[in-house]
């Protein structure tokens, strides 16, 4: 397993101040997330943007699309098409600024019925997506959800199959969904039919109504982070929360987990070199 690069979300509006508390806490880099209100509507707020984000060095960011109320499988097709551009434009703006990755959703707003959506539209419209975002030299990832499609182990690993897209996993969101809530599906379901695919992980106890919860201790989520470890190419944790407590506390629980499992690598590679010596 490739040591993690953690990061944090770009939750300081400032961003000198977001560089000096990503550096005080020693995170590698930052998650950018981008609504489409956010994303730069013309070459003098790119040049702005990307003039303000390479300021963020030496951090490393990858990028997030927070898309609520645009969705890529739209059966209508005139609202499809409206709906779908922007995540089109983002990939390109994403592409100007240096990005190499960047987590979509599928089934985000809450008030949309069922029958507004579409499978196979939602499978062509991400294909094509990752198409044209892979000619930017861009990989797209999708995010599972607490739920819809990708809250159901089996679907999130067809869609990924499917479109030939790059997974991120949410351990906090595969927690409270209702396919390993009620016991149908492991949280390893999530990653295992595809461990390669998995790119990024976001970190956290679970989500509530109230939203994203730290972990109390290393017990809260020792299991989900083993899991990560044994994903090939799952280097980049996000720790999804975007209050200044939670997120130091969910800190110090991911660096003492990591601390514990490098020592249990020492001592098992010092018992080896024993017994080689002994041999």
């Amino acid at each position: 397993m490739l040591s993690p690069k953690l990061a944090c979300c770009n939750f300081i509006p400032r961003f000198n101040e977001l560089r000096e508390f990503s550096l005080h806490y020693g995170f590698y880099g930052v998650d950018w997330t981008f609504t489409p209100d956010d994303l730069p509507s013309s070459d003098v707020e790119e040049r702005e943007l990307m003039k303000n984000l390479l300021s963020l060095r030496p951090l490393e960011i990858r990028y997030h699309l927070f898309f609520v109320e645009n969705e890529i499988g739209r059966k209508d097709f005139t609202q499809g098409t409206m709906e779908r551009g922007p995540f089109f434009r983002a990939c390109r703006v994403i592409s100007h600024l240096g990005g190499k990755y960047v987590t979509v959703h599928v089934g985000l707003d809450r008030r949309q019925s069922a029958n507004e959506i579409s499978w196979q539209k939602t499978i062509s419209s991400l294909k094509n997506l990752v198409d044209f975002a892979r000619n930017l030299g861009l990989r797209v990832c999708l995010e599972n959800l607490p739920r819809g499609w990708t809250s159901r182990p089996d679907l999130f690993e067809k869609i990924i199959r499917k479109s030939s897209c790059w997974g991120t996993l949410d351990i906090g969101h595969a927690l409270v969904s209702q396919s390993v809530a009620s016991g149908a599906y492991d949280l390893e379901d999530f990653a295992y039919p595809h461990p390669e695919r998995i790119l990024n992980a976001h970190v956290y106890h679970e989500e509530t109504s109230s939203g994203h919860i730290a972990p109390a201790s290393v017990r809260d989520i020792e299991s989900r982070l083993k899991m990560l470890t044994q994903l090939p190419f799952c280097d980049w944790w996000v720790l999804e929360l975007r209050e200044h407590k939670p997120l130091v506390k969910t800190l110090r629980v991911v660096r003492e987990f990591l601390m514990e499992r490098q020592n249990q690598v020492s001592v098992v590679g010092g018992l080896s070199f024993t017994r080689s010596l002994s041999a």
